[in-house]
């Protein structure tokens, strides 16, 4: 039988290298194969990669000693930061400057590697959870790095790592009561925000399952909202104080208004609701405007509404408006908190298809109780800002406020 040559591209030259990375076959080879690619180019990141992709090194056998060398700059003993037996180099996140500046494109270099080999992030996940998890292991300043670091791969949307899992490393009693988690996170914080804004680190939050929880991350003995305040402040991250704070109304405002609306399909009288409304807004500092639309919610939510009975859902809401304005008169005293409330009935009464034709009557009997005043209602009528239903409210209210301004013109 004759032998057949391979076929070739005519023309075409077939580049070597002028070197070939033997093929690793234990984790030792392939940690000082990768060293090797370092030290050659000087930490050149770009021939660094290039090398890399040129290889033949099994990233989806090594990948875990792979990351261990660009962290560290070679393989560290299991539970330690110490070095294991092999060559390393001086180009790892922790033997760069704690800045931003020098760790951002090593982050961007591992973008490059990732991408081709999207399984490597996993991988890079769970060194980066075992890192975290020894954080107590390192000094501050490295500590500060690896801060740096985190912040990046979320800033650079490192090929959709998950904030949950990273986050959920930092979770350890013994490295929160020692303040450790608090610095990192504050670090970490510190630099997304150079980039990205609060909104963007909110949903980084909620996607890590951490923002309701950012007070966990103190101290016991620092865990209160005057010290996540005193704290965030002091760092410069009054953003991140305002909306804790908001967060902290919000939970505050949703656990009352619960109260509330078991208080009041209860029928419970009505000077108890007012007292234990009086006492949780000043437990917590409330703000008025806030508390008197909860009021009005809670007021809605206690309703037993009937089916699509349309008729009987109007009289059910209009009696209990009428049942429990002493309620809302008890906080809405000023003509700020007055407009406010009929801005709030206003919205409700538009976006719930069963009151929408109800908008006069319950305005009218929050006068009769002394709910609202009548220049509120008249300033409402005359000037409201808020476009939704307007034109058929105002309509609607036109009767009473002619019976107002004549019942005016006669005194």
């Amino acid at each position: 039988m004759s032998s057949k040559e391979k076929p070739t591209l005519g023309g075409t030259r077939i580049k070597t290298r002028k070197r070939n990375i033997a093929v690793p076959l234990d984790t030792g080879t392939f940690a000082d194969a990768v060293v090797q690619i370092y030290n050659e180019h000087s930490g050149d990141l770009e021939l660094i990669a290039k090398d890399v992709d040129a290889s033949e090194l099994d990233f989806s056998r090594y990948g875990e000693t792979f990351f261990e060398v660009v962290f560290t700059g070679g393989r560290n003993q299991p539970g330690t930061t110490k070095p294991e037996e092999g060559e390393r180099h001086p180009y790892s996140v922790l033997n760069c400057d704690d800045t931003r500046e020098s760790i951002l494109p090593i982050v961007l270099f591992l973008q490059k590697i990732i991408r081709r080999r999207p399984f490597m992030i996993k991988t890079l996940e769970n060194v980066m959870k075992r890192l975290l998890q020894s954080l107590e292991l390192y000094g501050p300043e490295d500590r500060t790095k690896l801060a740096i670091f985190t912040a990046l791969t979320f800033s650079q949307k490192l090929s959709g790592l998950p904030p949950e899992t990273i986050f959920s490393a930092l979770m350890s009693d013994t490295l929160i009561s020692k303040g450790i988690v608090l610095h990192f996170v504050t670090d970490t914080f510190k630099v997304y925000l150079v980039e990205n804004s609060l909104d963007d680190l909110v949903s980084l939050l909620k996607r890590a399952k951490m923002d309701d929880r950012l007070l966990d991350l103190f101290p016991m003995q620092k865990r209160s909202i005057e010290g996540f305040a005193e704290h965030f402040n002091k760092e410069g991250l009054g953003v991140l104080v305002e909306y804790n704070t908001k967060k902290v109304f919000e939970v505050k405002l949703k656990e009352l208004r619960t109260t509330m609306t078991d208080q009041i399909a209860e029928n419970v009288n009505v000077n108890e609701v007012i007292e234990m409304v009086k006492a949780k807004r000043k437990e917590a500092t409330l703000p008025d405007v806030d508390v008197v639309r909860t009021i009005w919610d809670a007021i809605m939510d206690a309703v037993q509404w009937s089916g699509k009975n349309q008729q009987q859902n109007s009289n059910l809401a209009l009696r209990q408006v009428k049942q429990w304005g002493k309620l809302l008169g008890a906080f809405c005293t000023t003509a700020r908190l007055e407009m406010d409330l009929m801005y709030k009935i206003q919205i409700h009464c538009y976006e719930d298809a069963k009151l929408m034709k109800l908008f006069p009557e319950i305005i009218r009997a929050l006068y009769d109780q002394d709910v609202l005043a009548e220049d509120t209602i008249l300033n409402w009528f005359k000037k409201g800002t808020n476009p939704k239903g307007r034109q058929t409210f105002v309509k609607g209210l036109e009767p009473f406020v002619k019976w107002l301004e004549e019942a005016e013109e006669e005194e």
